[in-house]
């Protein structure tokens, strides 16, 4: 077989990266995470309000007494 020029396989890839250009840089995984501080031992049991329930799960479906 003779050379007769790139494959179909390289002009594609030409294409793409006459089109697309090169990748971004890849982003470290340190950059992509946020440390918080969580709540001290039992506050958030302390911190639990029943009323607060209502605001959160008001359907009428679900009342019993209808």
């Amino acid at each position: 077989m003779s050379d007769a020029g790139p494959s179909a396989h390289e002009q594609a890839a030409e294409i793409r990266k006459a089109r697309f250009g090169a990748l971004p840089e890849r982003v470290p995984f340190e950059d992509m995470v946020e440390g918080k501080a969580v709540l001290p031992a039992y506050q958030a049991v302390d911190a639990y309000d029943p009323d607060a329930l209502a605001v959160r799960f008001s359907c009428l479906a679900a009342d019993p007494g209808l």
